[in-house]
């Protein structure tokens, strides 16, 4: 019996590729739109699980709590005396101040993140080295030097020199010396960053002395950072407090809302396929409804029909989940993700180039599958039993 229903059913496949076949420009032309829905969705999917992923490798190297003075909403200076009321509390290994901010340029309408650091203080600041592409961070008393993203050497027209000039707040000109380029692995951070020490950035932005922009705070033991974050938010109730895992929280926040925009604006493309594979379906041609009536006559059975239809509705959505998510693979790989960097990358003119692994877990694949093939199989297999279940006497004499 068994084997007699595994003839059976091989017996229907080869009915249903031969009846594929049969219509095969209307079979292509809607494997080929079932294909881009699922290649759209697979994309964003694969450029989401990138960019969070790319995101927590940079940010684990990150100091474990940042501390930030703020009035009326807006961050302002911290006072570095703040260190001070920092020394304590058990659990702290080392507090080092940071001066950061954005120079708009008005030339390239761009903005650029300006970061002075503490490089010297910093526990592991010597390995700050390895992020970068060529060169070293610049030390305490180089004065004038800076470490670049790698966008910006085009934006400031670098090639061939290694100078450049910003404008202070009074319109004077400080100028640097370029000592480094950032790796393009850490793009999604640096980018658009220029890293000099603390003193040419208190020089560059103008700000009075005793001030920094943040103070970062690395503790000895992991495990104890919301404890020691507790401790600083009781001995200094006037500071915002951000420890590391609230940040990469923010990063995920950021791109889940993008890819969740991207993907609701995507549903509605699959939402007209699906109704248009529901017209093209219910919408059977006269010689699909005698094809039906013939079957019928001939012995075959509604299940059979349904099973025919069901086998052409699998092979077709098989087929298209192949073609898409290979062509999501190969567009994000090999394309940079390109069609979706305007939503994902945000407002700012200078994006990095992606240089994204896509990882597609078993769970979204799941996911595509249940947003496409699910609704295309009761788009087709719905209006084919409507129709098997019509007499056939009726259908031949249509």
């Amino acid at each position: 019996m068994a084997r007699y229903n595994l003839e059976k059913q091989l017996n229907i496949l080869e009915y249903a590729l031969s009846s594929l076949w049969r219509r095969r420009m209307k079979s292509l032309s809607v494997l080929l739109v079932f294909g881009a829905v699922i290649f759209l969705l697979a994309s964003f999917q694969m450029v989401t699980q990138a960019l969070s992923d790319k995101a927590r490798q940079v940010l684990a190297h990150t100091p474990e709590i940042t501390l930030q003075k703020m009035s009326a909403g807006r961050q302002e200076g911290i006072p570095l005396a703040y260190r001070d009321k920092l020394a304590g509390i058990f659990g702290i290994r080392r507090v080092v101040p940071r001066i950061w901010g954005y120079y708009f340029d008005e030339v390239r309408l761009a903005n650029y993140t300006v970061m002075g650091m503490a490089v010297d203080e910093m526990p592991e600041g010597a390995r700050l080295d390895t992020a970068l592409a060529r060169g070293t961070m610049p030390g305490p008393a180089e004065q004038g030097r800076a470490v670049i993203g790698s966008s910006i050497t085009n934006a400031l027209d670098l090639a061939g020199r290694d100078t450049f000039s910003l404008f202070r707040p009074d319109l004077s000109l400080k100028s640097f010396v370029v000592i480094g380029e950032f790796s393009r692995d850490t793009d999604i951070l640096t980018n658009d960053l220029i890293v000099m020490n603390l003193a040419d950035a208190r020089d560059l932005f103008g700000i009075p002395g005793g001030l920094v922009s943040d103070l970062c705070v690395y503790v000895a033991n992991p495990t104890e950072i919301e404890t020691i974050a507790k401790k600083i938010s009781d001995a200094l109730p006037s500071v915002r407090v951000l420890t590391r895992p609230q940040i990469q929280k923010t990063y995920q926040a950021v791109f889940g809302w993008r890819s969740g925009f991207g993907s609701i604006c995507l549903l509605s493309a699959l939402a007209a396929f699906v109704i248009l594979a529901w017209d093209k379906a219910s919408g059977l041609s006269p010689e699909e409804r005698r094809e039906i009536a013939i079957l019928k006559v001939l012995g075959w059975e509604t299940r059979d029909i349904l099973a025919v239809r069901f086998w052409e509705s699998v092979i077709v959505s098989g087929l298209a989940c192949i073609i898409g998510m290979t062509a999501a693979y190969v567009h994000v790989v090999y394309g940079a993700a390109s069609l979706f960097r305007p939503v994902l990358m945000g407002w700012s003119v200078l994006k990095p180039d992606l240089h994204l692994l896509p990882r597609l877990a078993g769970g979204d694949i799941l996911l595509i599958l249940a947003f496409t093939v699910i609704p295309y199989l009761a788009a087709t297999v719905i209006p084919a039993w409507r129709s098997a279940t019509v007499p056939a006497d009726s259908a031949l004499g249509g």
